[in-house]
């Protein structure tokens, strides 16, 4: 029984997190907009603190729900109220994304599972705010062998060594190779940097019997196939 002196002391934005709650329980995810969810996962870390006004700065700042949470710790940190707990829960719920992407790709062909394959390069690197470049090595039934970050660049640039590429395909035992970059830009559109550094692996890989099945950019805007651009026969 709730008394009159109970009523006082909650906090006033214990009903507000209630029927969040109670609205992600009973319409999912969809139905909350991202500053909404952003709010449920800060509920945990900040238990006695009203915290609408803080996932609304954070997707101002950053843009969306993804971009908070592949925030680097430093710019997270910047935002007045986010603390080391703060961004360490946030970085929590970023990696079981990624556990989950690549979870979807890792035991079945990849070929045949292509959106999975997609879903899971944008969440590990469409809002990084430097280039990473990261190969996906692929048996002869297309299943995945490995999945490695090779390279981390700068805003605009990763240095690539496209014998070093192969070398680890072959290492592997590899027969297929897809290469994934990011652009932070945000604009998955390949650069002709790319056009050449893709070429030229795929022209020390073919007479070692290695493919370069595809390259794939991400960004923020979308994602850029180069077999589908026609930029690989």
């Amino acid at each position: 029984m709730t008394t009159v002196g109970d009523a006082e002391d909650t906090p006033h934005y214990h009903g507000h997190r209630e029927r969040l709650r109670s609205r992600f329980r009973e319409a999912g995810e969809a139905a909350l907009a991202d500053y909404e969810l952003l709010e449920l996962v800060l509920f945990r870390s900040i238990p006695r603190r009203d915290v609408k006004a803080l996932a609304k700065e954070l997707i101002r700042r950053f843009g969306s729900f993804a971009e908070v949470l592949a925030a680097p710790p430093s710019r997270l940190a910047e935002v007045e109220g986010i603390g080391d707990s703060v961004v360490t829960d946030l970085k929590i719920v970023e990696a079981a994304a990624r556990r989950i992407t690549r979870g979807a790709v890792a035991k079945r062909p990849l070929l045949s599972s292509w959106n999975a394959v997609i879903d899971y390069c944008r969440t590990a690197m469409a809002f990084a705010d430097k280039e990473h470049f990261r190969v996906l090595f692929l048996d002869k039934r297309n299943g995945l062998i490995a999945d490695e970050l090779q390279q981390t660049g700068t805003v605009d640039h990763t240095p690539v060594y496209p014998r070093e590429v192969v070398k680890r395909a072959l290492e592997l035992s590899a027969t297929a190779i897809i290469l994934v970059h990011n652009h932070p830009s945000g604009d998955p559109t390949p650069s002709s940097a790319d056009i050449k550094m893709t070429r030229t692996i795929g022209e020390i890989a073919e007479p070692l019997g290695v493919l370069v099945h595809d390259h794939i950019i991400v960004g923020r805007d979308g994602h850029a196939s180069f077999r589908g651009l026609g930029l690989l026969e």
